[in-house]
């Protein structure tokens, strides 16, 4: 059964990607056909990137680096719970991102995004970070506008037709992350 990590994308104080990222995972764990754990990225503290080698190269000296990698190695698949800053995704989550390589190869990710007009933004630059990372990203997404879906544009209140859309997304990392697991290489940590 793959293991699919919800990534909280969002480190600011009052972030609306809290309420996102519990509503993913609720919703996730309904299902029997994956493991999903919410993975915040906040909990690291991971600082600018700070490694003396490039990440391809694995060569990792820095604690947070060392716990950031085993973590994101445990998993098969991603949900990227993200918001939209300045027509992209946040610099935390994008720094998250860089801090490793071979962690992220040959495994599935979709996204859930929130902003002005539904994060699209967001996961248009990330799909093209993930491709880099070889990541397969899968076609359904989750957009959630803040003038629909939250109220007075910070109570995140999803509109029914928000479920299918995440159980589409979720169907979709669930079958690639699992078609995945016969081209990965297990990374040692």
């Amino acid at each position: 059964m793959p293991k699919i990590a919800i990534i909280l994308g969002s480190t600011r104080p009052g972030r609306n990607g809290e309420a996102v990222a519990h509503w993913v995972l609720d919703r996730a764990k309904q299902r029997s056909d994956a493991e999903f754990e919410l993975v915040d990225i906040a909990e690291y503290q991971l600082p600018h990137l700070d490694e003396a080698f490039p990440p391809a190269m694995g060569q990792y000296t820095q604690p947070h680096t060392l716990a950031w990698a085993e973590k994101i190695a445990s998993f098969d698949g991603f949900v990227f719970v993200t918001p939209e800053y300045n027509h992209s995704t946040s610099g935390a989550l994008k720094n998250a991102i860089d801090f490793l390589f071979a962690e992220w190869n040959d495994k599935a990710a979709g996204f859930v995004s929130y902003g002005s007009v539904g994060g699209a933004r967001a996961v248009e630059h990330l799909r093209l970070v993930m491709a880099e990372l070889k990541v397969a990203t899968v076609r359904a997404q989750v957009t959630l506008p803040l003038a629909t879906d939250f109220e007075n544009y910070s109570k995140f209140t999803p509109l029914p037709h928000q479920e299918p859309a995440l159980d589409a997304t979720l169907d979709q990392v669930i079958s690639w992350s699992n078609a995945l697991a016969t081209v990965r290489t297990p990374v040692a940590v």
